[in-house]
């Protein structure tokens, strides 16, 4: 289990453990400013905070160690993700009691495209999501979240993932969880702050791709489909097969998807 499993699981993983969705944590006065200003303060910031990192990281190389930890340790206690596999997520959204759709703030900044692929879950009668601001999008206040089923919201979810989305679940303040994201690896800002600058905020998921050597017939196409360059083909008695590197592989399922032998399965990291 990861980190956040020890600390915030109560013996379980953590996105599964009932008090982190729990509705006393929407009471916390902290995080009630905190989903207020969110839009503005996670994305319009962040984005901005990334260009100027990624001028420091070209011109040395790297990040200084002290400012790599201060940004993860941040982003562990505010607005932390995990990717999910896509039956984690659907187990997830179905059991939720609320659950609205709402256009992705990342791909919102980048080219105000409204595209509503992000899902605010609730699992009681309260909601933390009443109190976010729309108008970063150009809306009225509370304009732009639609009420989806569960049923509705895993067939969009799976849609999406045929486009080859990445599932993810994150906190609003940890622990509590409230948000269900189906990243595009090309505009979500923790996946840009991975690939651009080398800082990781966040988790990669409890399972981890495996290869059946015996099953892969080297045609490349996991590696293509492969978001975190975790994949490479090496020559086993004159066969082209992929290998899988567990530490860099964050457990998306996108190459299992894609593989046309089965070949790939998911497997508990």
């Amino acid at each position: 289990m990861c980190e956040f499993c020890t600390k915030h699981g109560e013996g379980k993983i953590w996105y599964k453990n009932a008090s982190n969705y729990a509705n006393d944590l929407l009471s916390d006065i902290n995080r009630q400013r905190y989903i207020k200003d969110f839009l503005s303060l996670v994305f319009e910031d962040g984005f901005q905070a990334l260009g100027r990192l990624e001028t420091i990281f070209r011109k040395k190389g790297r990040l200084p160690k002290n400012l790599k930890t201060a940004m993860i340790k941040k982003a562990k206690e505010e607005h932390f993700g995990q990717v999910l596999p896509i039956e984690e997520i659907c187990e997830l959204v179905i059991k939720a009691e609320t659950i609205v759709r709402m256009p992705c703030a990342c791909r919102w900044k980048i080219g105000k495209k409204e595209e509503r692929c992000c899902y605010a879950v609730s699992y009681g009668p309260d909601t933390w999501y009443e109190e976010i601001d729309m108008r970063y999008f150009g809306k009225a206040s509370d304009e732009g979240l639609e009420s989806v089923s569960s049923d509705e919201a895993v067939k969009q979810i799976e849609h999406m993932e045929e486009d080859g989305a990445i599932h993810t679940i994150w906190t609003m303040m940890t622990p509590f969880i409230g948000a269900v994201c189906n990243c595009s690896p090309d505009d979500c800002l923790s996946i840009q702050t991975l690939n651009r600058i080398h800082v990781e905020t966040m988790e990669r998921a409890e399972y981890v791709a495996r290869v059946d050597e015996t099953m892969c017939d080297g045609c490349g196409l996991c590696d293509t489909t492969c978001h975190f360059r975790a994949i490479e083909s090496i020559t086993r008695s004159g066969q082209s097969i992929a290998r899988i590197d567990p530490h860099k592989c964050f457990g998306c399922g996108l190459c299992r998807k894609a593989c046309s032998t089965d070949a790939i399965s998911l497997v508990l990291r």
